[in-house]
């Protein structure tokens, strides 16, 4: 276990039931911190019509783990938003031990061949992952560094930020910005005992794969169908066997979180089960 005991921490992309974001909180809780969920919307799967609440359920899940939680409804590619975001979480908390910049963008018409790929997409997927990464980090930073105790920022990154693949080159593209944001901002912030590390899972069971299933199945072949296609193809590619679940990420956040970590920083992780090994 990571003793995270008197932390606050904020994770962003947490409204998913079957997110990375999610089960991220959770592990923090268990181990002792507060946790402050945030995504773009309160319930950002509302269309699934599978009963899940979004944020309001994660903080209940974190409250009945007996720790305080809160939600924040922001925008992270807006910079007034990310700031009164990072502001309330201090106000209410105290403080911010730990930032997770877990918020993603949906994948969907970006999954095309570059010849094929509008600007628009292009600077979506830029923006959220890029630049959301960029102005959270920034935001947690500076309360850090003001507060003098430390913390720990944590990216997610991707495989796909270590190695390109066709038909994702806004998300990688994306991704390997992330990966040398991280490795940027632990040489600035080292001074300060601020650790910053990224996080590189491969193909993870979240609702995310349904969004990947819906872009890239053919006409022939059902959205579901193109899942289970996916899911089977990428396991048997693992050397484990098996494509990732969210708690094989949250597991490496809970160590990076902890003070066990601490010599550890400007690092991409991958959780790929073997599939990629640097």
């Amino acid at each position: 276990m990571h003793a995270l005991s008197g932390k606050v921490a904020l994770v962003t992309g947490a409204g998913g039931e079957h997110g990375i974001g999610r089960a991220i909180a959770a592990r923090f809780a268990r181990e002792g911190a507060d946790v402050v969920v945030n995504d773009h919307v309160a319930c950002p799967y509302a269309d699934r019509g599978t009963g899940w609440n979004g944020l309001a359920d994660v903080v209940r899940e974190i409250e009945g783990l007996g720790r305080q939680s809160g939600m924040v409804v922001a925008d992270i590619t807006d910079r007034g938003q990310v700031e009164r975001m990072v502001g309330q979480v201090i106000e209410r908390f105290g403080g911010l031990d730990i930032l997770v910049n877990n918020a993603g963008s949906r994948p969907g018409r970006d999954r095309v061949p570059v010849v094929e790929l509008d600007e628009e997409v292009w600077d979506y997927v830029q923006r959220v992952n890029a630049k959301g990464t960029f102005l959270c980090s920034q935001a947690a930073a500076r309360a850090m560094i003001e507060a003098k105790r430390g913390g720990k920022i944590i990216n997610m990154s991707s495989v796909s930020g270590k190695v390109g693949t066709a038909r994702f080159a806004a998300y990688c593209a994306s991704k390997f910005a992330v990966i040398g944001f991280t490795q940027a901002l632990a040489q600035e912030l080292a001074p300060h005992r601020i650790t910053v590390n990224a996080i590189c899972p491969a193909l993870v069971n979240t609702e995310r794969v349904d969004c990947i299933a819906d872009a890239l199945a053919p006409p022939s072949v059902s959205a579901s169908e193109f899942r289970e296609q996916h899911v089977r193809r990428s396991s048997e590619a693992t050397p484990l066997g098996r494509i990732a679940h969210p708690a094989d990420v949250a597991n490496v956040a809970a160590f990076l979180a902890s003070s066990e970590s601490d010599f550890l920083t400007g690092l991409a992780i991958s959780v790929s089960g073997g599939t990629v090994m640097s």
